[in-house]
């Protein structure tokens, strides 16, 4: 028998912490429903697709980066456009392709002749919000530009580290990596993203509506979107959502799954410690969009598989990558390891 809120609390977390409290009463509206706000606009969108617009609001909110991973016209670039409209902030587009060079990402030095001297003239990357389109189309020495700015918030150009702004999220699509013209990016950087997702076919009823919708006019466009939060307001949500309870039994599963992965038979490379933590900060995320401040176990496995599923390498894959062993030996590695609580717990 599943367990109720009082029995959940009990287990899992603290009572509310007053700060949080006094910090929510500032607002209009409690932040579970600015975020479900912002997920139902989302989907007004891209109809149909709630479970990955939640997903990657997840990992926006616990400050991860998002790769959308799916073949063509699924709508990939139409999400991250949505979710970066209704951030508010600034947003900027980087069209990847196969002649971009490092300095048109992070910026380069110009000469100024009134000064006399070499100016940093900034780059796309310098907004809040950066979608990165199709980012398996340009070259890996283009590709490595964002290393440094997608672990450290940061950039170096000409010797000099400039800070980039907060908050700093970055939203990438990628097509398929057997498709042409397409340059695998390297384990480092799948390892920088928080959550790879998959958009998919739509139904064959939503994407009737879609029709119907376009038909009519009635289907809004990203651009025509407004800010839901302010930037403000997603920085207080996002240091709050750090500040959710996990348990130590729940630790103590994320540290046995994550060690399973690097002694598995089948693979190559297991997670990083990068990777828990990311699976942590994602568990704490669900639980805040969810209106909770403690960390469910059922919160731990919505988030597992787009957390630690990329950062999978099957061993014996040359050329192109095996997806479906790494899936594979994630799905069995879950189903073998019982949650904390059992299995009401984890419901």
């Amino acid at each position: 028998m599943a367990m109720q809120p009082e029995q959940e609390r009990a287990a899992w977390g603290d009572p509310y912490r007053s700060a949080a409290r006094d910090s929510r009463e500032e607002w209009p509206e409690p932040p579970a429903a600015l975020l479900a706000r912002m997920a139902a606009r989302s989907e007004s969108v891209l109809l149909g697709k709630g479970e990955t617009i939640g997903l990657a609001m997840t990992a926006m909110l616990a400050g991860g980066h998002v790769l959308l991973e799916d073949v063509p016209g699924v709508g990939k670039t139409m999400l991250a456009r949505a979710l970066a409209r209704l951030l508010g902030g600034q947003f900027r587009r980087i069209q990847f392709t196969s002649d971009l060079l490092p300095a048109d990402v992070a910026g380069s030095s110009v000469w100024d002749a009134r000064a006399g001297e070499f100016v940093y003239r900034e780059g796309p990357i310098m907004a809040n919000v950066v979608l990165a389109d199709e980012i398996n189309r340009t070259s890996p020495r283009t590709q490595s530009a964002l290393l440094e700015a997608m672990e450290e918030r940061r950039v170096t150009v000409d010797g000099v580290t400039r800070p980039l702004p907060e908050p700093w999220l970055l939203l990438a699509t990628q097509n398929p990596l057997d498709g042409e013209g397409t340059f695998p990016l390297p384990e480092a950087q799948m390892d920088r993203f928080m959550m790879r997702l998959s958009i998919g076919y739509p139904e064959p009823r939503e994407e009737a509506r879609m029709l119907e919708m376009l038909a009519a006019g009635e289907r809004p466009a990203p651009e025509q979107l407004r800010p839901v939060v302010s930037l403000r307001q997603w920085q207080r949500m996002a240091e709050e959502s750090r500040a959710v309870h996990c348990s130590p039994e729940l630790l103590a599963y994320i540290v046995q799954i994550v060690q399973a992965t690097r002694t598995a038979p089948e693979l190559e490379l297991g997670a990083s410690p990068r990777a828990s933590r990311d699976w942590l900060r994602a568990a704490q995320a669900a639980a805040y969009i969810g209106g909770r401040d403690f960390v469910r176990p059922a919160d731990l496995r919505a988030v597992a598989r787009p957390v630690l599923e990329h950062r999978l390498a099957a061993r014996g894959a040359y050329g192109q990558p095996d997806r479906q062993a790494p899936r594979l030996v994630l799905e069995r590695l879950l189903a073998a390891t019982p949650l904390p609580g059992g299995k009401a717990g984890g419901r």
